[in-house]
């Protein structure tokens, strides 16, 4: 198959494709531009007018540092929903790299090897739940659902139910370092995100991932590998939790068997605020980023309201339903201005 016959599909898919043309407003069109945008820097503002300090350098590096491990987590999730998929299993994928992590760190292996068994771990993972999805046609959400639940038991059975601490853990800067005043949890997710930024943006895979999300059939007839797409972003979810769970792992220097529990909620609720539909197909990954700093401004403010942590787990529930609320509501609105121009098409 020629370039010339998937250039019709690219032209609909890629991410900066002009909303569909319509008199009315185009909600959908404008909260992945501006929305998002507005409501970060509303929230920021009222931290700052609840809590003077938090717009301090030194908690805005710590606010930088907490959210690090959970946008590195979306940035993955954002490959999966964006190719109409699901991925569970991310918080127990993150728990089983981190103890693959610590215990090859404390070994005697070097902390760049230490790192990497981490990340394979958690990529090995992620080929597994898409070589089930792609080439067995499995639903995502219970493949990803049992690999959640088993990887959480491996990690127990690893660990033998404890956590393993190593106060000498000789990748600990990956978690606590610092480069040039920046803390090295927030360098490796800057890298993250510009480089799943270019993938996305700037690459014909990353096209091909945006058409299999919105049509698989019509990508399969252009000529796109579907399985081998799928099954790549749950390898990349799967690598980016891998790296999650080492820093993690480094951050309170040991193995905890329940690490990332819940982590996958969080991941996909910034996915969706940051504008990522979860039907599939439309999304950009800067976006994702921005939801992951909306709920790290959140969580970091309502602990310095001295809200209960109960409490905490109540507003964080009714974000997660409003982010969905306000993805149906996306979709109503692409769904509006084509219906129109088909009615204003038909004859009488």
């Amino acid at each position: 198959m020629t370039n010339k016959a998937l250039n019709p599909q690219d032209a609909d898919v890629r991410p900066e494709a002009a909303p569909p043309p319509s008199r009315g407003f185009d909600f959908g069109y404008w909260w992945d531009r501006v929305g998002i945008l507005v409501v970060l820097v509303a929230l920021v503002v009222l931290m700052v007018v609840i809590a003077p300090n938090f717009g301090s350098v030194n908690n805005l590096l710590n606010i930088a540092r907490s959210i690090s491990i959970n946008a590195i987590l979306a940035a993955g999730m954002t490959f999966v929903i964006l190719a109409a998929g699901i991925d569970l299993s991310v918080g127990s994928i993150l728990a089983v790299a981190g103890v693959a992590s610590v215990m090859t760190g404390i070994a005697g292996l070097p902390a760049p090897v230490a790192i990497l068994v981490g990340v394979l771990a958690g990529a090995a993972a992620g080929l597994i739940n898409g070589m089930l999805i792609a080439y067995m046609s499995l639903a995502a959400f219970i493949v990803t659902l049992g690999t959640m639940t088993f990887l959480r038991g491996a990690a127990f059975t690893m660990t033998d139910g404890q956590p393993i601490v190593s106060n000498t853990l000789n990748f600990r800067d990956a978690g606590n370092g610092y480069i040039a005043g920046i803390p090295v949890p927030v360098v490796i997710m800057v890298i993250v995100y510009v480089v799943a930024w270019f993938v996305l943006e700037r690459t014909r895979y990353g096209r091909h991932v945006y058409a299999v999300g919105g049509n698989a059939e019509a990508a399969r007839l252009a000529g796109i590998n579907v399985k081998r797409v799928l099954t790549s972003v749950y390898v990349i979810s799967g690598a980016c939790a891998g790296l999650a769970g080492v820093i993690f792992s480094a951050r309170v220097v040991s193995a905890q068997p329940t690490a990332g529990t819940g982590y996958e909620l969080d991941a996909i609720a910034a996915v969706v605020l940051g504008g990522t539909s979860l039907v599939g197909g439309r999304g950009r990954i800067y976006g994702t980023l921005i939801g992951s700093v909306i709920l790290g401004v959140l969580s970091t403010g309502l602990i310095l309201m001295n809200v209960q942590f109960f409490t905490q787990l109540l507003i964080k529930g009714l974000v997660i339903i409003l982010a969905v609320i306000i993805d149906s509501l996306k979709q109503r609105t692409l769904r509006m201005p084509w219906s129109r121009a088909v009615a204003a098409q038909t004859p009488a």
